[in-house]
C-alpha cells in the first residue's frame, strides 16, 4: 500500500484526492494537510481522508504531493526539509518551480518529479505533463502518471519543456473559457439570450473537442470541413485573421511562458 499525502488541499489537492478515490484508492492511504480548519473539517467529512499536521504527514506518507500556491513554497519547504526522511518522493504541482528547487532544500537524493495539470483535472480530465528530477526514477515516473491517470490524461516532457507546458496546457483553458465568452457575447449581440447562447456555444466546443482527440483529424483538415467557398464561416476567419487573432494567441502563451521562467528564476536566486 502507497500512502499519499496531498500537502495543501486547494482547488487542485482536493480534485487529485477525489479523482485518486475514485480510481480504486482507499481512504486509509489518503491524507492532507490544510491550515483552514473549516476548509479542512469540510473536505474529512465529504471524503472520509484524515486531515494532518505537515509533521505528521512528512513521517508518514510516502508521497507528498506539493500542492501549494507557488509563493507558499518557501516557508513549506522550511518546515519539511528538517523532518524529511530518505525514501520519499515529493510531487510538485507548482507553476514554474523547477526540480532542483526541491533538491537542493530537502536531504540529498529525496526524488522529486515536477508536474504542469490543468483545472479540467476538478472533473477528471486535466492534461499533466511529468518531468522527473536528478534523483527521480523509472518506477517514481511510473507511479505518479498511475496516480494522475485518475484525473486525466499524462505525458512525459523533458523538465526544460515545463515553462512552455505551463503556458500551452496548464493555462491554456483560460483562453478557452475567454474565447467561449467573447462567442457567448457575439450572440447576444445578434439577439441570441446569454442562456441559449451559452448552450449553442458550449456544446459546439464540446463537440469540437470531440472530434479533435477522437476524430484523429488535424485541426487544419476539421477547420476546412466547416468552411465552404464563399460561405459564412470563410467570411468569419477572415475577420479573425484581419484581426489578428492567431498572432495574439500566440503572443500571450510565450508571454505565459516567460512569466513561468521568471517564476522559477525568483526562487532560484533565493537559493544561490
Amino acid at each position: 500500500m502507497t500512502n499519499i499525502a496531498v500537502l495543501g488541499a486547494g482547488k487542485m489537492g482536493e480534485a487529485l484526492l477525489s479523482g485518486l478515490l475514485k480510481a480504486g484508492r482507499a481512504p486509509a492511504e489518503l491524507m492532507f494537510t490544510e491550515r483552514f480548519p473549516t476548509r479542512a473539517e469540510e473536505l474529512a467529512k465529504t471524503y472520509g481522508i484524515e486531515h494532518v499536521e505537515v509533521a505528521a504527514a512528512v513521517q508518514r506518507a510516502d508521497v507528498l504531493v506539493v500542492a501549494v500556491k507557488p509563493q507558499d513554497i518557501e516557508p513549506l519547504l522550511d518546515e519539511i526539509a528538517p523532518k524529511i526522511p530518505g525514501g520519499k518522493l515529493v510531487v510538485s504541482l507548482c507553476a514554474g518551480l523547477p526540480t532542483k528547487l526541491y533538491e537542493r532544500r530537502l536531504p540529498e537524493g529525496t526524488a522529486v518529479v515536477r508536474v504542469m495539470p490543468n483545472t479540467p483535472m476538478l472533473v477528471g480530465e486535466a492534461m499533466s505533463a511529468i518531468s522527473g528530477g536528478a534523483h527521480a526514477e523509472a518506477h517514481h515516473l511510473d507511479l505518479v502518471e498511475e496516480l494522475l491517470s485518475s484525473v486525466g490524461k499524462v505525458a512525459r516532457v523533458p523538465e526544460g519543456q515545463q515553462d512552455a507546458v505551463t503556458a500551452l496546457s496548464g493555462s491554456g483553458p483560460a483562453y478557452f473559457y475567454f474565447l467561449v465568452e467573447a462567442m457567448i457575447d457575439a450572440g447576444i449581440l445578434l439577439g441570441i439570450p446569454r442562456d441559449k447562447a451559452a448552450d449553442l456555444i458550449v456544446q459546439s466546443a464540446v463537440g469540437a473537442a470531440a472530434m479533435l482527440r477522437e476524430g484523429g483529424g488535424h485541426p487544419v483538415m476539421l477547420r476546412e470541413a466547416v468552411t465552404s467557398p464563399a460561405g459564412t464561416t470563410i467570411s468569419g476567419l477572415r475577420e479573425l485573421e484581419k484581426h489578428g487573432v492567431r498572432a495574439a494567441l500566440i503572443d500571450a502563451i510565450e508571454a505565459a511562458r516567460d512569466r513561468s521562467v521568471e517564476l522559477g528564476k525568483a526562487h532560484e536566486i533565493d537559493e544561490d
